[in-house]
């Protein structure tokens, strides 16, 4: 009869814990149909601290943070709810809240994952089917900019590379050539002159021999 006792009042002490915390949800509620995101998330935050384990709190906790744009905050309550085994939120409204969330981080690929599990949940969801497609399509779209910026870097990375190369020197016309050529032909006749009269002025100089 002990046991027992003790196990009623621990249900006892169970159930005046758990009411406040349905009350604190209620209110949470309240804000949240308002459109008070805010004070709806510190109610279902409040509801957490009293029942941890409250899929419903959680979950609405994480639609509060989603309101908010608190996406990767979001991501990770609805990521509590994917991984439980408890039944009180369909696993297909976590995963599809969860790929929307992720969705919205741009996450594409993991929105992706989010979307086929809710699928496998409820096959006949078209709401989740047709965000799936949509984040099929942002995927690509992503790929494709990922690539067109690392073309554009590649393209960058060249023409730096070819600007510190040294600049071959522009071809001569053969104009300027002809010129050149000219030019010391004129500068070795002058300096064969100048040697051939400087010969000649030493061959005068010279005395004569005595015989």
């Amino acid at each position: 009869m002990r046991s027992l006792s003790i196990v009623i009042l621990l249900l006892s002490v169970s159930v005046a814990v758990a009411q406040p915390a349905q009350k604190l949800v209620r209110s949470g509620n309240t804000a949240y149909k308002n459109g008070h995101f805010k004070d709806a998330e510190i109610d279902y935050r409040k509801a957490l601290t009293k029942t941890p384990n409250s899929q419903k709190a959680t979950f609405n906790l994480g639609n509060s943070l989603y309101k908010q744009q608190n996406f990767e905050e979001a991501t990770t309550q609805y990521q509590k709810l994917a991984q439980s085994e408890n039944k009180e939120v369909p696993k297909t409204d976590a995963y599809y809240n969860l790929g929307n969330s992720l969705l919205e981080n741009k996450k594409y690929k993991e929105s992706i994952d989010a979307y086929k599990m809710a699928l496998r949940q409820n096959p006949k969801d078209e709401d989740t089917r047709y965000n799936l497609s949509y984040a099929l399509t942002k995927l690509q779209q992503q790929k494709k900019q990922d690539q067109n910026k690392q073309q554009q870097k590649n393209q960058q990375q060249q023409k730096q590379q070819q600007q510190q190369q040294p600049q071959p020197k522009p071809n001569m016309s053969k104009q300027d050539a002809n010129r050149m050529l000219n030019a010391m032909n004129n500068n070795e006749k002058r300096t064969l002159d100048k040697t051939k009269n400087k010969q000649n002025a030493a061959a005068q100089n010279q005395p004569e021999k005595d015989w």
